[in-house]
């Protein structure tokens, strides 16, 4: 970052004398009057002053000028330049979100899937220094997108996520397998989970118990949440009229989650609305906090030669009409 400062900056409340000098001094002339009279100069009277006459008033502004162009010189300006040199110990964070039909239950606003996909965007954004990756799950799982420092490239994969993409159903397992294999082999300081669902498991090959011990092996540590409102939810139903929403019960495998958090030295969380959702991932975002030193440099350069050389130019040029071109006038 490169700027101008003043090395005295209380100096420049000088440049206040500027215009008092100048009111004073339209206030002097304003008030100028012969203080003799002469009989027989009333032919002379209607006639105005000649373009000399008025010339006179440019040594004023040489001088004011000159006082101005000294203050400033007395301040001292610089030029700041300003250097950051940040090292960072990142940390590895897979995002594995639920992309099965009943994520558009509307439980959330507008669904759990949207309200999911924001919340997400906004702690991806919060996170600079990290490399986020996303994985999502169904009946079946696939990345996304791997582990990235392009957040902007991540955040549009994120939006663009819709139910649907892929076979339904809940592989639980499935998902935080993959998660775990985009990001065993990281040689960051903490590796992390984020693994949010709203069921049961019940499709893939590879149990959540089987994943979660695979990722304990891998030093992961897994934060799970569960979405999902107490009670009943209005979830989509597909009938001969076309897509309805019914009030069904909600069904969250809450013992898994939190047997999957606690293996890997995680947390679970229970989001039952918009608000606790965004709760949960400000409360994860403590949790796992990046370190970062900051060293600041800063170079600094002397600036005032150009208004000093102004100076001297206005002193010289003052001078040298005073008693050349003024000579008689003042």
């Amino acid at each position: 970052m490169t700027g101008i400062k003043f090395a005295q900056p209380l100096i420049l409340w000088l440049l206040l004398l500027v215009p008092a000098m100048i009111a004073f001094y339209v206030l002097r002339q304003s008030r100028t009057s012969a203080s003799l009279r002469m009989p027989g100069l009333k032919p002379f009277a209607n006639t105005g002053q000649t373009f000399r006459n008025y010339l006179r008033h440019i040594l004023f502004g040489l001088r004011t000028a000159a006082i101005a162009f000294l203050i400033i010189v007395l301040a001292r300006p610089q030029k700041i330049d300003m250097f950051q040199d940040v090292s960072t110990e990142g940390i590895d964070i897979i995002l594995t979100l639920d992309i099965s039909g009943s994520m558009l239950a509307r439980d959330f606003k507008p669904d759990r899937l949207e309200a999911s996909k924001n919340v997400a965007t906004e702690f991806i954004s919060g996170r600079p220094y990290d490399r986020i990756g996303l994985v999502v799950f169904s009946g079946e799982s696939f990345t996304q997108c791997p582990l990235t420092t392009d957040h902007a490239v991540l955040i549009n994969l994120m939006r663009e996520l819709q139910s649907g993409m892929i076979e339904d159903g809940t592989a639980i397992g499935n998902g935080l397998a993959l998660a775990v294999n985009r990001i065993k082999d990281s040689e960051a300081k903490s590796k992390v989970i984020i693994l949010l669902t709203d069921g049961v498991n019940n499709r893939g090959e590879i149990a959540p118990a089987t994943a979660a011990d695979i990722a304990k092996t891998f030093g992961i540590r897994v934060y799970t949440i569960g979405v999902g409102t107490m009670g009943t939810a209005p979830y989509p139903v597909q009938t001969p009229f076309g897509t309805q929403y019914q009030n069904l019960p909600v069904e969250i495998d809450e013992a898994i989650l939190k047997d999957i958090a606690a293996k890997t030295g995680g947390k679970y969380f229970r989001a039952t609305d918009n608000n606790k959702l965004v709760q949960v991932y400000g409360e994860i975002d403590k949790l796992e906090k990046s370190k970062i030193d900051v060293r600041q440099f800063t170079r600094k350069e002397e600036k005032f030669m150009i208004p000093a050389l102004i100076l001297f130019g206005l002193l010289v040029l003052e001078v040298f009409a005073r008693i050349t071109l003024y000579k008689n006038i003042t």
